[in-house]
């Protein structure tokens, strides 16, 4: 039964291969950049991977993605898809197999420049080299390089046939009318394969040839100018490389071995709304799309797998048949466009190309042939064809009118496609009846395997049964033992209660543990109030502190500015006094006579003197009011600038006193975690403990009862066969007793595994606080000196602010006794100005009176 699987797997991979996918994305051209077309597609060449947006630029969520064997994007090069691709064909092509290359997608996306190329102006280049080069001409040129190198004797053969409007044409054909059609016929040696009447096979002698085959192959070509390609090719060719190469057995015979390869150049699905055909032109591309709906057709029926698959319907895919679900090993290059524009085409092609994943081939090498066997495969079809030529030329034959020749020919054909139908539908029905009679065939295996089964299950429940009476005498001989397991079960009994008080005193001392912490939690919790209610005392004395220093420096301000107010009211009122006299004097000089001029003028020259006398004393009096206000600035400067300093150096170790307290809180939270974290770890082995010792106790417990049970019913059922059994007790005894030694040991190994573990962890428990002791002693120490330098720093504080306080009196007092002096001076200078003005008026008045 083992080997079936592996067998299943084995079929199944003889039974094919699926055909390869490829899909490249062309650039955009210059109408699809004249349109403002925006690209659709993405393609992601190591994910292998085609995503399509089918919705706007924005709509990120309607995609559609395909997943393929390989993905070529826009800026792949020609050399890049033939290695890719071709490279491990052409292997399989010289070793023998029948593979196929074919370019499916819409029009004017670049299937014949990757099938064909350009030929580049430069001719030097080399296969590789060359960058416009297509799949054709790089094939033949490395057909050559590697036969060359195998030093194998070789000949290739090239054949290009066109398919236009379902009708047949030889573009390598050596006369000039194009328009012969060929005929197609079945090929009799192979079921698949067909045969094309009047085909050329031109044989290559080197890969210069190749572009000349080509090109006299295009010329013939049917291409069309529409609107979507300038060259559009209007027919699907078929471009055939056969090789022949000649092998040696190691007996010396010679055989010749053949390969083919078909490189298929689709023509491209249009629209003929937007490709702009008319006429002739949307002819063809009714014909075209119309070859190309049964190529989809028979796609689809070979992915569901349908007993009719209608290749006769179109001549490609009658031509494509061995390689669409036959014995050739066969690769589709789907190509696309990535403009928005052609969405629908792109769509089309990306879902004919998944669905084509699905279909098997399964690949054949091509039976070798012997140099006599095809010597005399030539020599009948020379001699074939020379009884041709001669009936020809004598005429002897049956001549029949051309209609009844054309009747009979549909005819033929016609039985010829119901007779390979009916050859169809009997092949599926073979294989029908083959898996009907694979299927019977396991069932009678599977019938056969159950018997042999069922025989080997009823000799072991006779086994089963003998063993089992032999159990039921062994159990009547265990009565003896029954008072061991007694004395056991009350041992049993005496362990597990000195457990239980083993796990109550634990208990107890985890519970005492708690309480102990519990008192450390109070304590630090204490500690942490206390800290706390000390750094608000301290910052509002700070607060204090500052609020008296802003009230005494604006205070000093005010001062000043009462001063500043008083001096220039006095100015003010003294230069008006001094206008009010000398416009008095004025009018009074106008209506003097002339005589007293004299007078006056002596009078105007002591005025001036006055008038210079009392800017000089002005002058003074600024002089003396601007160094009273610097020497108050830089007294200020010098006795209140190391009490700022200070205070700020107070503030700065005041945070980094605050600063540690907090580490020390954190440090405190850290400890009581891990406390917490401990205690938890603790209760839960000791419950696991517990519930272990329990369970174990409960087990044994069981496992005696039952034991005294089964004594008790064997007692009373087979106490009158124990009299024939006592020669037996001591063996049985024996057991018992082994059977008592292993009871005990797991219960001895409980024992050890309580007494062990409880030893752990009152380890553990005494180390742990011996370390909250150590920690807790430590943070009383910190918190002890932290306390001394806030007591220090409290108290640096106030002998600043002491000092402070009095160099602000010194300052005041100095201020004051500096206004005092001021004032009597101003007192004394307005007095003398007072007595110096009534001279004048007294002598004004007596000039007056003169």
């Amino acid at each position: 039964m083992a080997s079936q699987p592996s067998s299943s797997s084995k079929k199944k991979e003889e039974k094919g291969k699926n055909i390869q996918v490829v899909v490249r994305c062309r650039p955009f051209n210059l109408a699809e950049r004249k349109a403002n077309a925006h690209s659709v597609v993405e393609c992601d060449h190591a994910r292998k991977e085609v995503s399509v947006r089918t919705a706007g630029l924005t709509d990120k969520t309607s995609r559609k993605t395909y997943t393929f064997d390989m993905v070529f994007g826009a800026s792949t090069k020609q050399i890049d898809v033939y290695r890719s691709v071709v490279c491990p064909i052409l292997d399989e092509v010289i070793m023998g197999y029948n593979c196929t290359i074919f370019a499916y997608g819409q029009t004017g996306t670049g299937k014949t420049f990757t099938m064909e190329g350009e030929r580049s102006p430069n001719e030097v280049y080399t296969w590789e080299e060359d960058p416009l080069a297509g799949i054709i001409p790089r094939t033949l040129h490395q057909i050559f390089e590697k036969l060359t190198d195998n030093g194998t004797e070789f000949s290739v053969k090239v054949s290009l046939l066109e398919i236009y409007n379902e009708e047949l044409f030889d573009l390598l054909s050596p006369s000039s009318d194009v328009s012969e059609r060929l005929q197609m016929f079945d090929d009799p040696r192979n079921k698949r394969g067909v045969i094309i009447k009047g085909l050329e096979e031109i044989t290559v002698h080197n890969k210069d040839e190749v572009y000349q085959i080509l090109e006299k192959g295009a010329a013939k070509r049917t291409t069309a100018a529409t609107l979507m390609n300038a060259y559009s090719s209007r027919s699907h060719s078929v471009f055939s490389v056969t090789i022949h190469m000649k092998e040696t057995t190691i007996d010396g015979e010679e055989l010749v071995k053949i390969g083919k390869l078909n490189l298929v150049d689709l023509a491209g699905s249009e629209n003929i709304g937007r490709s702009g055909a008319v006429d002739k032109r949307a002819r063809e591309a009714g014909n075209i799309n119309q070859s190309l709906l049964t190529l989809g057709r028979v796609i689809t029926a070979l992915v569901e797998r349908t007993p009719h698959i209608p290749y006769r319907e179109s001549k490609l895919t009658r031509i494509l048949q061995d390689s669409l679900g036959g014995r050739t090993r066969t690769s589709i290059i789907a190509t696309i466009s990535p403009a928005s524009l052609n969405l629908e085409e792109t769509l089309s092609t990306l879902e004919y190309a998944h669905r084509a994943k699905n279909i098997m081939n399964k690949p054949e090498v091509n039976q070798k042939l012997t140099k006599k066997a095809l010597i005399k495969e030539y020599t009948e079809e020379i001699e074939r064809l020379k009884r041709d030529l001669a009936a020809a030329r004598e005429k002897n034959g049956v001549y029949i009118s051309e209609e009844s020749f054309r009747a009979m020919n549909g005819k033929v054909t016609v039985q010829e496609e119901q007779i390979a139908e009916l050859a169809e539908k009997i092949g599926v029905l073979e294989e029908e009846l083959s898996k009907a009679a694979e299927l019977f065939t396991d069932s009678e295996k599977e019938l056969n395997q159950c018997k042999s089964d069922l025989q080997t299950k009823t000799q072991e429940l006779e086994t089963t049964q003998k063993h089992l009476q032999e159990t039921k005498l062994q159990l009547v001989k265990e009565e003896y033992v029954s008072s061991a397991l007694e004395r056991t079960e009350k041992k049993l009994h005496e362990t597990a209660s000195k457990l239980l008080n083993t796990v109550k005193e634990t208990t107890r001392d985890v519970s005492g543990l708690h309480s102990k912490l519990d008192r450390k939690r109070a304590i630090d919790a204490h500690n942490a109030e206390a800290q706390e209610s000390f750094g608000r005392s301290l910052s509002s004395l700070f607060n204090n502190m500052e609020e008296l220093i802003r009230d005494g420096s604006e205070k000093q301000k005010a001062m000043l500015d009462v001063h500043k107010a008083l001096f220039g009211n006095l100015m003010s009122s003294s230069v008006s006094a001094l206008d009010t006299i000398s416009t008095t004097a004025l009018e009074s000089l106008m209506s003097i006579p002339e005589n007293v001029l004299a007078r006056v003028s002596q009078i105007s020259d002591m005025i001036l003197e006055e008038q210079s006398l009392a800017a000089q004393s002005k002058t003074v009096l600024q002089g003396s009011i601007d160094e009273l206000v610097t020497n108050l600035f830089t007294s200020l400067k010098t006795i209140i600038a190391p009490g700022v300093v200070s205070i700020l150096n107070i503030n700065r170790q005041l945070q980094h006193i605050f600063r540690a307290s907090v580490t020390m809180a954190e440090k405190v939270e850290d400890q009581k975690r891990e406390i917490d974290s401990f205690l938890s770890i603790l209760c839960n082995n000791l419950h696991e403990l517990r519930e272990n010792t329990v369970s174990s106790l409960v087990e044994s417990q069981k496992l005696c009862g039952n034991l005294t049970e089964d004594l008790k019913t064997i007692k009373e059922t087979h106490s009158q066969e124990l009299c024939q059994l006592s020669s037996s007790w001591a063996e049985r005894f024996c057991a018992l007793e082994k059977k008592y030694a292993n009871i005990q040991k797991p219960l001895n190994s409980i024992q050890e595994n309580t007494e062990r573990k409880s030893t752990d962890i009152i380890n553990k428990t005494t180390v742990h606080s011996k370390k909250i002791l150590a920690d807790s002693d430590g943070l009383l120490q910190e918190l002890r000196h932290f306390n001394e330098e806030g007591t220090q720093l409290v108290e640096d504080s106030v002998g600043h602010c002491g000092s402070l306080s009095s160099n602000l009196e010194t300052v005041s007092q100095e201020i004051t006794q500096r206004c005092g002096t001021l004032n009597t001076s101003t007192v004394h200078f307005s007095d003398q100005w007072a007595s110096c003005l009534s001279k004048r008026k007294e002598e004004l008045q007596n000039l007056m009176e003169v």
